[in-house]
């Protein structure tokens, strides 16, 4: 059984995967996160690659209405996929282990932040304009309107 620092760690582990799937460091996280699960091994790390890629596929592949529930099944899958591998370690080597996976969440963190905007779930936005109104919006970045 884990102890609560641990139990945290795998659900910010599931939360973390899921987050970085759709961005622009998936390449290098997933990687990296699939030789932390190998653990040397280069069979388990090519398993834990195509379950990454299941992941982003399912994401991915998934509906408006239908994204957060998917998050949510992606999150809580690689939470319990977390607490099943510490939970197979050694004291001394899941102490290792899970300092190398927060080490891992907390770079992927800080890289996200640097890049700028970093949100959750669904982004909808809707605008009206009556009259002679009008209306501007921005998905991402700056919006400079000059003029009349």
């Amino acid at each position: 059984m884990l102890n609560e620092a641990l139990m945290a760690l795998a659900a910010a582990g599931g939360v973390g995967v899921v987050q970085a799937a759709s961005t622009d460091a998936w390449v290098t996280f997933r990687q990296q996160l699939a030789s932390l699960l190998g653990h040397g091994d280069s069979q388990r790390e090519r398993i834990e690659l195509e379950r990454l890629d299941i992941t982003a596929a399912a994401l991915g592949g998934a509906e408006n209405d239908d994204l957060d529930l998917v998050r949510s099944r992606q999150e809580g899958s690689w939470q319990a996929r977390f607490e099943t591998f510490l939970e197979g370690l050694g004291d001394r080597e899941r102490e290792e282990v899970a300092a190398s996976l927060q080490s891992l969440l907390e770079g992927y963190s800080q890289d996200a932040s640097r890049g700028g905007s970093e949100w959750n779930g669904n982004v909808r936005m809707t605008a009206r304009a009556s009259g002679s109104g009008k209306v501007y919006q921005v998905g991402q970045g700056n919006l400079h309107v000059s003029g009349t």
